[in-house]
């Protein structure tokens, strides 16, 4: 079945904590209009959520179907997996300020271009692996800023960890997470091979110690688009 589409435009937004321009997809559903509201969801890995994700023609199906609120899409596109590494990882040497430009310079740029709520709670970050990582560390430093985390299969270590347990505004925040049952030896970008799986499931239990909303479920697979790619449907609708 044919859906209306919504339109994915490119926009450049300069980061002054990053000192370069930033590139970034906008997706905007069929109807969208200034007269209605909309929640924000932002996402990192911004082409892969668009290529592999299919995420723009999943937002179509589920606007039409009703079941999922209005909802504008803001991806941010990496430039190479150095990139990636720098931005995402905790340890990576722009970390805090692509963290701090999600929250300064990205937000204020969308609130003001867009009709949207100016609230936390219908605010979004999503990722798979660091993306997930980057989005769960700038939630719980911003938890008034972004009230709704995706998590597709985090990458997960002793900071990530020393962060959940120190964070205490845990009311503030919904949390979605998914790992895989065969995520036991990933391959990471500086060649380690990571067991996700025990990390995740440590996190997991971290979590659930908190006064934060959360859904957890291991799927059936491994750490690839081939699971994450469906996952989305579940995801989106249970948050929006």
């Amino acid at each position: 079945m044919e859906f209306p589409k919504g339109s994915v435009k490119e926009r450049t937004i300069y980061s002054e904590e990053l000192g370069e321009d930033i590139q970034l997809l906008v997706y905007l559903p069929p109807n969208f209009s200034p007269l209605y509201k909309y929640s924000l969801l932002i996402t990192q890995d911004g082409q892969d959520y668009f290529q592999l994700g299919r995420i723009a023609r999943l937002a179509d199906e589920l606007l039409f179907q009703r079941e999922i609120e209005n909802l504008i899409i803001v991806g941010i596109p990496y430039k190479d997996v150095e990139d990636r590494y720098k931005k995402y990882h905790p340890n990576g040497s722009q970390n805090q300020q692509y963290i701090r430009f999600l929250a300064h310079t990205l937000v204020p740029f969308l609130d003001k271009e867009f009709p949207t709520y100016h609230m936390g709670s219908t605010r979004a970050l999503i990722g798979d692996s660091l993306g997930g990582t980057v989005s769960l560390m700038t939630a719980i430093q911003y938890p008034h800023t972004f009230g709704k985390v995706l998590l597709q299969s985090p990458y997960v270590d002793e900071t990530i960890l020393n962060s959940v347990e120190s964070f205490s505004e845990g009311q503030l925040l919904q949390l979605y997470h998914v790992i895989g049952n065969q995520e036991t030896a990933v391959p990471t970008t500086n060649g380690i091979i990571k067991d996700f799986l025990t990390e995740n499931r440590a996190f997991s239990k971290l979590i659930s110690g908190k006064p934060i909303t959360y859904f957890y479920e291991e799927f059936n697979g491994n750490h690839t688009w081939t699971y994450w790619q469906p996952d989305l449907r579940r995801a989106l609708k249970m948050l929006f």
